[in-house]
């Protein structure tokens, strides 16, 4: 089992409209409540894809929100090599550790969605009510959103089995150092909604 396994000028001018501000979501997520009956103490967090620079920010900033959680939290790289671990080095690590809980996050790449809508602008002044009334016009306004997708799936160490898994999207990342902390803070707080951690969601 590999590392992935456990895992104005015409009508005809349109504006372009690229938005600035980045926020993040849960898209999808799935939940399994006979796996724990109780919250995890000490997860080891792997990250997969994206270069190394990536996943040890990644990583330390998840391992950070977790333990603001009330989870010992454990950076991959401070146990693992880089590159594509065996199941043998993963079982090796969460040994090393002493974790009972696994969390695999996986960088599914960048997209861009396209949207166009109609705008009224103001058309050549023509004097009167009518000719201000009748003046406006629709131009296309084209809205280009970027969207960041993160997959992260926490398994129980005793069982390998899979406790909650969620699709997360950021939209419009200016980068991922920058938006590191609010990725990370997304996926802890749905964790601990489920009582995942010992400082559940309130």
């Amino acid at each position: 089992m590999t590392r992935q396994a456990w895992l104005g000028g015409s009508a005809a001018v349109a504006a372009i409209v690229v938005a600035a501000c980045a926020t993040t979501t849960i898209r999808d997520s799935w939940f399994d409540a006979s796996v724990r009956t109780a919250p995890f103490a000490k997860v080891l967090v792997v990250t997969v894809g994206g270069d190394l620079a990536r996943r040890r920010i990644f990583e330390d900033t998840l391992a950070g929100k977790l333990r603001a959680a009330g989870v010992e939290g454990v950076q991959a790289y401070q146990v693992l090599r880089d590159g594509q671990s065996t199941e043998a080095e993963m079982d090796a690590a969460v040994a090393r550790v002493g974790a009972d809980g696994l969390m695999l996050v996986r960088f599914k790449g960048v997209r861009t969605e396209t949207e166009v809508r109609p705008t009224m602008v103001p058309g050549p002044a023509v004097p009167g009510w009518y000719g201000w009334y009748g003046r406006w016009y629709a131009v296309p306004e084209v809205h280009r959103t970027r969207i960041a997708t993160v997959e992260t799936s926490l398994f129980d160490v005793a069982t390998k089995k899979l406790a909650w898994t969620g699709v997360t999207e950021t939209f419009d990342p200016a980068s991922f150092r920058k938006e590191a902390g609010a990725l990370a803070d997304v996926i802890v707080g749905a964790i601990a909604g489920h009582k995942l951690t010992p400082r559940g969601r309130q």
